[in-house]
């Protein structure tokens, strides 16, 4: 066992306390909140997360001002992008079905620290999220009465030239945020039955949208004579799929539901692909729909699928895009607003966050206080700022979260089993299992040696022999690896040196996206420089997948499991590391600013009142009551222990006895406190 000097030893008593990680319950079906979401009402809420305002802004911006008719393979791109992440969620959303989403994650996976800073950014996502939609729905019905609303608002109310705020108070996008709250807040029944009414309405909505739109394509509006299909070319096909991925990122409020499905080993991952799958065949035909419509450089950003219909005269059928987009806006409003509280919920029932929001309604079975108050909140942001500023704070908290789940995946996938760690159970796994040793118990009950049929037999039982040999616990080195790395990697914990291959992992995935994105410009390297760079982080990058992968896994097949581990998850970190490094400076500047006030509502509060720190906490008072039993007398004495650092109590009992000639005093424990 490793020692540390005295000096050191407050260090690591903090470093324990903030890498400690959840105690899962034994039966993880127990939760306070009502278990009665299914498959169906999880993949509504995944599609209504993230078909919204991106399929009826998003694809006409992007259209126009980056990839061109080619937004459609910039779509494809994000969504197998967004594919990587997904899984990743499926699988935690399956194995741990607690609410909380990535906070959860990470906090059972790689410590409290991160999980607290995760949740924290979390809660700042869908708050900037739930606000830019609010923002985006006023707008995009503003827009149809001819910006009716803003100039009533600016002349008869009030409006500001103040820097990084709007130019007037969007009332309507805060009102429209303050109903919504209230609907949360009478239940999950009742903010599912919303959302299925939204989801269908939208989903209709875009059937006609592709069915009409097909019928009025014209093929010549790909044509060269109108710039071709990718007038921006690869560079542009790439920056339309950076912008595109924030499409997809309303898909872990599967995961954040989690805890309120009926069966979440089945529903979550079922649910996770089946939305996603859907939001993804809706933004590619939509977006081919829609350059076919009318030429991609005559699009109207703010509202190009009911312009494109009114364009081509039919005035009737942009209406009906009208209403579908709004709809689809309630769906993501009503996922963020259904989201939030609960990741909240999850903080505070941990003790990381304050206790108010961990109160769960006893009729409606919700959070209500979380849900108000940051439901008012989100309506304050919806108020003073506006779309542009909001949008560019969304993605990175994000892509924070994806990169930490992804990272929680291989540290879980690779961690030694719990049960391995009780008496007796590491030998049960080294050894073959009973279904192996069949044959052999077969044979020795019979007295004989078996004689085996065939040449093909005695082949098959050699292979089983050599599988249950060769089948190590979770985190140790494969067998087969042993002869070649077992004299430098075999005397490492089982885990460990998975454990600092992921933290290499991130820092050359870190390393290698910086050189991309700065290397030819902030750094001003020469072209030789940065290849030399990108050679030496990739070789790294790929070294710690190798290393990762030459270790077992847990052998966990209850539930879903993200194929082609670490290889699916450490290609999401890089993309993942590499969009968030694409974002502006002044977003940084602000992520690292409610970085610093999460931190100082950790070190406040969170830390203080972990409920896994109380855990590990020794009671701070004993009481012993002991009676003293000489020859007929008795005399109690009461004392108070105080136990020191090390757990280790003195006991210091003072017998008053009677000095009877001939007599012995017995002492009996009555009772402990």
């Amino acid at each position: 066992m490793a020692t540390h000097t005295p000096g050191c030893a407050p260090a690591v008593r903090l470093c324990q306390k903030l890498n400690r990680r959840k105690t899962l319950e034994a039966d993880m079906m127990a939760t306070s909140l009502k278990r009665c979401l299914s498959t169906v009402d999880l993949a509504l809420l995944g599609v209504g997360g993230m078909v919204g305002s991106g399929l009826y802004v998003l694809t006409g911006t992007v259209a126009k001002e980056t990839a061109g008719p080619a937004v459609v393979l910039s779509f494809l791109i994000a969504g197998v992008a967004s594919l990587m992440a997904a899984l990743c969620y499926a699988e935690f959303g399956a194995r741990v079905p607690k609410t909380g989403s990535a906070y959860m994650f990470t906090y059972v996976s790689v410590g409290e620290i991160w999980a607290f800073l995760i949740g924290w950014n979390v809660i700042l996502e869908y708050m900037i999220g739930g606000a830019a939609v609010a923002r985006a729905w006023s707008g995009y019905l503003d827009s149809i009465f001819n910006h009716a609303i803003q100039n009533f608002t600016e002349t008869h109310i009030m409006q500001w030239n103040v820097p990084f705020i709007a130019h007037y108070p969007d009332l309507l996008a805060a009102a429209i945020l303050l109903l919504a709250t209230i609907f949360i807040s009478f239940g999950v029944r009742v903010s599912s039955w919303l959302n299925h009414i939204f989801s269908t309405i939208s989903i209709c909505v875009i059937v006609f949208i592709l069915i009409f739109g097909f019928m009025l394509a014209e093929p010549a509006n790909w044509s060269q004579k109108e710039g071709g299909f990718a007038p921006f070319g690869l560079s542009g096909i790439m920056a339309g799929t950076a912008t595109c991925f924030y499409a997809f990122v309303g898909f872990d409020v599967i995961a954040a539901s989690s805890e309120e499905a009926k069966n979440p080993q089945r529903a979550v991952p079922v649910a996770t692909a089946i939305s996603l799958a859907l939001a993804a065949s809706a933004y590619i035909l939509v977006s081919t729909v829609l350059t076919l419509l009318v030429p991609w450089h005559t699009l109207d950003p703010n509202s190009a699928l009911s312009d494109a219909f009114f364009r081509r005269g039919y005035s009737w059928a942009g209406f009906i895009v009208a209403i579908g987009s709004i709809c689809a806006m309630n769906t993501v409003l009503l996922s963020n607003l259904f989201s939030l509280p609960r990741i909240v919920y999850a903080m505070a029932e941990d003790g990381l966050f304050f206790s108010v929001f961990s109160r769960v309604n006893p009729v409606t079975k919700v959070p209500v206080i979380a849900i108000q108050v940051f439901g008012c909140l989100m309506a304050l942001l919806a108020l003073i700022f506006d779309l542009e500023a909001l949008v560019q704070f969304l993605s990175i908290g994000t892509l924070l979260a994806y990169t930490f789940v992804a990272a929680s995946i291989i540290v879980l996938r690779f961690q030694p089993e719990k049960a391995a760690s009780r008496s007796g159970s590491s030998n049960a796994q080294q050894e073959p299992s009973p279904t192996d040793l069949e044959p052999q118990t077969m044979a020795q009950e019979s007295g004989e040696l078996k004689e085996y049929e065939s040449f093909s037999d005695k082949l098959q039982l050699v292979e089983q022999e050599k599988q249950s040999r060769e089948r190590r616990a979770a985190g140790q080195l494969k067998a087969r690896w042993e002869p070649y790395l077992g004299h430098v990697l075999g005397d490492c914990e089982p885990g460990e040196v998975v454990a600092f291959s992921v933290l290499a992992l991130m820092v050359s995935g870190l390393s290698l996206c910086a050189v991309l994105v700065f290397g030819s410009g902030a750094l001003q390297l020469p072209l030789w420089s940065i290849s030399l760079l990108v050679v030496v982080f990739g070789l790294a990058f790929l070294l710690s997948l190798a290393l990762i992968w030459v270790h077992e896994q847990q052998a966990n097949t209850k539930t879903f499991q993200v194929p082609l581990v670490p290889f699916i998850p450490g290609t999401s970190i890089l993309l993942n590391v590499f969009l968030m490094l694409k974002l502006s400076p002044l977003t940084w500047v602000r992520f690292i600013v409610w970085l610093v006030v999460g931190l100082t509502v950790y070190f406040g509060y969170g830390m203080w009142h972990s409920k896994e720190g109380q855990r590990e906490r020794p009671p701070q008072d004993l009481a012993a009551r002991y009676v003293v039993l000489p020859s007929g007398s008795l005399v109690e004495t009461v004392q108070t222990v105080q136990p020191d650092a090390q757990g280790i109590v003195a006991l210091n009992l003072t017998l008053h006895c009677c000095q009877t000639a001939g007599h012995s005093c017995r002492l009996h424990p009555v009772a402990s406190g």
